[in-house]
């Protein structure tokens, strides 16, 4: 009996991990209310934008997977516009604030960049480590998906098209 449930407990853990387990569930509200300064220096919450669909992107400027990925979603922002989408950047505390500045004097993007020079915007969405890490939110907060790695120009625009029920 003892086997039975050391084997059921290592597949449900396996399983966890497989899904991408995370501390909050599709039915939990995120931390809407986490205040946030962009890099021209306006304060902005998640709560502000109710009523559309949140990409809360945390990237790295160091992070190879993290350059790769933005250019897909510079063209699914521009592509669904800012009534469907509102994409927030995080840049992660140990990335240097000159080299950020730097990439958005070459790369202007359609959308927020914040810096999280605390750190307190990741641990708010459950101690964000690995870079790219995207949460989807749902028009009421709610997260749709949480997606650790690169997130794809046609996937982000498949999951915002989805949620608002194109």
């Amino acid at each position: 009996m003892k086997l039975g449930f050391k084997i059921a407990l290592t597949a449900a853990l396996i399983g966890a991990a497989a899904l991408g387990f995370n501390a909050f569930s599709a039915a939990e509200k995120m931390p809407l209310k986490q205040t946030m300064t962009t890099m021209a220096g306006k304060p902005m919450q998640i709560a502000d934008y109710q009523g559309k669909v949140v990409l809360v992107n945390f990237w790295a400027t160091s992070c190879t997977g993290c350059m790769a990925e933005m250019p897909g979603l510079v063209a699914a922002q521009n592509k669904l516009g800012k009534d469907k989408l509102i994409t927030i950047a995080v840049a992660m505390s140990y990335d240097n604030p000159t080299y950020i500045q730097n990439y958005l004097a070459k790369t202007p993007l359609p959308f927020e960049m914040v810096y999280d020079q605390s750190g307190e915007i990741a641990r708010a969405f459950g101690e964000v480590q690995l870079t790219p890490t995207s949460f989807l939110l749902d028009p009421k907060g709610r997260l749709i998906k949480k997606i650790v790695g690169e997130l794809s120009e046609q996937q982000l625009i498949d999951i915002v098209n989805q949620a608002h029920g194109a």
